[in-house]
């Protein structure tokens, strides 16, 4: 699968997800949009990710683009993310984008929450609803 992937040294954006964002920008009709990829505290691990279409691309974002589709990362989230694979799934269960991080030392049985190497301590349990 890595031969399907474009990749940079700060995220990785596979195909399938580029695919994803396109088929939503077109729904939505947002021309000169991107998607912004984040961190940010909270969830049951500590941290959680988070993704939003929009056009607001400041100054000290990464920005680059995979198949057609811009990406932008904030400049605390760059190091959160760093070597991150963001995909698109769909199987029996349902679809939805994924992320795949390096950095997440344990992660919440849904995905969407994680521990990074800075916050490895802690109790490891999961007291969200979305996987218990």
């Amino acid at each position: 699968m890595l031969a399907d992937q474009t990749t940079t040294h700060v995220i990785t954006l596979t195909p399938a997800a580029a695919q994803a964002v396109r088929d939503l920008l077109e729904k939505r009709n947002l021309q000169g949009y991107a998607l912004r990829v984040f961190v940010s505290g909270g969830g049951c691990s500590g941290l959680q990710y988070g993704m939003a279409l929009e056009n607001n691309i400041r100054d000290l974002d990464l920005s680059e683009e995979f198949d057609g589709v811009k990406v932008v990362v904030d400049e605390i989230s760059i190091d959160y993310l760093r070597g991150a694979t963001v995909d698109y799934i769909e199987d029996e269960t349902g679809s939805g984008f994924k992320i795949e991080n390096p950095n997440a030392v344990s992660s919440c049985g849904c995905g969407s929450s994680y521990k990074s190497t800075d916050d490895a301590s802690g109790d490891s349990a999961c007291g969200c609803s979305c996987c218990g």
